[in-house]
């Protein structure tokens, strides 16, 4: 008699198991490795704005008349807005624009201060880009 050659059901069922318990392990740590990755697009946009606005105000003493084009940037996953823009002071701010970055704001000021508010934590020294509310 001829020997079948296979696998048996118990044999594929732990298979299985074993690949369902490393993606329930692998996948939050993929999703939070892709979020810190779209998070860096909010805090380089605001450096580039900031930069921006200082050239504005080095040309004109003010931030006042700032063209609406400065607080703009080139982001597909956070809007820039410019919260506060007077003589001496603005506040610019990312936030999450995509469903995945909905909660992450970002704040920066003329005198480089850098906040804000995220799922993982708040600051109001620093941009938290790290789970755990690390800097």
């Amino acid at each position: 008699m001829k020997a079948e050659k296979g696998f048996t059901l118990i044999e594929l069922m732990i298979v299985v198991v074993i690949v369902s318990i490393l993606a329930a392990v692998g996948y939050p740590a993929y999703t939070d490795y892709v979020t810190r990755g779209k998070l860096t697009e909010a805090t380089a946009a605001l450096s580039t704005v900031r930069i921006k606005m200082e050239q504005f105000f080095q040309d004109n003493r003010t931030y006042v008349g700032a063209d609406l084009a400065i607080c703009t940037a080139d982001t597909n996953n956070f809007d820039l807005i410019c919260d506060t823009l007077s003589a001496t002071t603005y506040q610019i701010t990312a936030e999450g624009a995509t469903t995945t970055l909905i909660g992450y704001d970002y704040h920066i000021n003329q005198a480089n201060v850098k906040s804000s508010e995220t799922p993982w934590g708040n600051s109001t020294s620093c941009w938290v880009i790290n789970k755990g509310g690390a800097c």
